[in-house]
């Protein structure tokens, strides 16, 4: 049987290990196929056995003076992570998933779906036309997005000063570059949980968020705020240092019931 690849990435204190260990659980229970399951990152204590334990991806010849440009918001995640020997993975197809991502269908023919060595990702909820790809999942082949890392190497200044914590544009806007265009996902595969799952705000003091009744629904991202475990418990940021931690007239957007659900997937 077909064996494929599935990849993640974790530094630092924003995810822990049970974020990893609960994301390879629900892609391994929702499809037939073999998986490998990679997790790159500073700290492997606490992940599964069948978690397969890689060094996080390093810039290596980032442009002299601009050191602290590659180590800032997420290029690791869409730029380091296009290393053409990227986990002694070379001429393989890898598939990535944010660990914020919560699994809800079957994912063989999303396994299935890819061609030749093309390139594929979310087309972005919240941007309007097809110039931006939602990185949180994409799939590529290792050895083809090399020139994304290194261009981001040459120019990190430029890059970050250009797009900001929008390294998710970036990745899009070097792939147009070079193939004229993005190849997404089918549209009722993946959906926000911020645009598709909560209610209208007005309604968010009363009424709990759902899942979109969608047949092929495959995943909900839940990028941004409020993240997997703040939005099980009901809380849209649990930090109250956070500068977007609701305050004022955002208390009446910003607000969401507990949801049960969650829990029925994220395990």
């Amino acid at each position: 049987m077909q064996k494929y690849n599935v990849i993640c990435i974790k530094w630092g204190t924003a995810y822990k290990a049970d974020d990893v260990n609960k994301l390879c659980s629900m892609i391994k229970r929702n499809t037939k196929f073999e998986i490998d399951f990679y997790c790159f990152t500073d700290n492997s204590v606490g992940l599964r056995d069948d978690v397969i334990v890689k060094p996080l991806p390093q810039f290596e010849n980032v442009k002299k003076g601009e050191e602290e440009y590659a180590q800032k918001y997420a290029y690791r995640k869409e730029a380091a992570l296009c290393d053409d020997k990227l986990g002694g993975l070379t001429g393989q197809r890898v598939f990535f998933f944010d660990l914020d991502s919560l699994i809800v269908g079957n994912l063989d023919e999303f396994f299935e779906y890819p061609q030749e060595d093309k390139f594929y990702i979310i087309n972005d909820w919240h941007t309007k036309g097809n110039h931006v790809g939602q990185a949180s999942c994409y799939s590529f082949v290792v050895g083809t997005l090399g020139y994304i890392k290194r261009y981001f190497e040459e120019h990190p200044k430029e890059m970050v000063e250009r797009f900001y914590t929008a390294s998710q544009e970036y990745l899009s806007y070097k792939v147009i570059e070079k193939e004229g265009s993005l190849n997404f996902w089918p549209e009722n595969w993946f959906k926000s949980f911020r645009f598709h799952c909560l209610p209208k705000w007005y309604l968010r003091l009363f009424v709990t968020s759902k899942i979109p009744q969608i047949e092929g629904l495959k995943m909900i991202a839940f990028h941004g705020l409020p993240g997997l475990e703040d939005a099980q418990k009901g809380i849209w940021c649990s930090d109250k240092t956070d500068r977007k931690y609701p305050r004022g007239y955002k208390k009446l957007y910003k607000h969401l019931l507990p949801v049960p659900w969650i829990s029925d997937y994220w395990k």
